[in-house]
């Protein structure tokens, strides 16, 4: 049996806003923007560069049960973690755009590790993990 997790839904105020952030200042790819008129909605996919693993699914809240998780999706723990193949680059080219560090970088026994957040507050890790962690070589 062969299965994969395919998305992680993000709950997002705005579908532009969130496509610039996660395109023009994390690099991520847009893969799918897709109008889904019986819905009015769209399907938004986006992915970090390079990677073949999850996407996320950028949702729009559609009622105000959903907009109160908006940059709260984990209460306030890290809910994504974003592995690089070179922490400092990215580090360094994130924090000239302005994306906020909230924890920085630190060397820990996995690996170097920062905690950032996007544009609503969600917080995430970005990560590069040492050779022998066990996930240094999976997607």
């Amino acid at each position: 049996m062969r299965q994969a997790i395919v998305h992680i839904a993000l709950v997002v105020r705005d579908y532009d806003e969130a496509i610039d952030f996660y395109v023009n200042k994390l690099g991520f790819e847009l893969i799918e923007d897709s109008y889904q008129p019986e819905q009015d909605k769209r399907w938004v996919v986006v992915s970090p560069p390079g990677s073949s693993g999850v996407t996320l699914l950028l949702a729009r809240a559609s009622d105000e049960e959903q907009q109160a998780f908006i940059g709260n999706q984990a209460g306030g723990r890290v809910f994504l973690f974003l592995k690089t193949d070179d922490f400092w680059r990215d580090y360094q080219r994130m924090e000239a755009l302005g994306i906020s560090f909230i924890r920085p970088p630190q060397q820990q026994p996995y690996g170097t590790v920062a905690v950032f957040e996007d544009l609503y507050g969600n917080r995430w890790d970005l990560l590069q993990l040492n050779e022998d962690h066990p996930m240094y070589s999976r997607n």
